[in-house]
């Protein structure tokens, strides 16, 4: 959906698939985070948050065609950045999620109260 409202060119760096997945990991970050640290959560919140609708709005699968694209476009150095560039930033981002959930609720740490 957000690639139709923001169409890459063909042979681009597909900005929309990689953004939407970086988003979605911070996000993931920061439920895991609240889930696990922070809150004594249902055992289905974290597999319905984070599998059903992070995992609906990450899109990983529009990654690996994108990577198909860009080589079929004749680009095979973009598209071997992006194979590494996009698990790259998805790792750095959940990692800042996490790491910002914790400064926000006073935490340093992943140590239980």
């Amino acid at each position: 959906m957000i690639g139709v409202a923001f169409p890459q060119p063909s042979g681009g760096w597909p900005w929309t698939t990689f953004l939407v997945n970086v988003s979605g990991c911070l996000l993931i970050g920061v439920l895991l985070t609240v889930l696990s640290e922070l809150t004594v959560p249902h055992p289905l919140l974290r597999p319905l948050l984070g599998v059903g609708v992070l995992g609906g709005y990450t899109t990983f699968s529009t990654y690996a065609v994108d990577v198909v694209a860009l080589v079929d476009a004749g680009r095979p150095v973009v598209a071997l950045g992006y194979v590494v560039a996009t698990p790259l930033a998805a790792v750095a981002a959940c990692v800042l999620g996490v790491a910002v959930t914790r400064r926000a609720a006073g935490r340093t740490g992943g140590e239980p109260e």
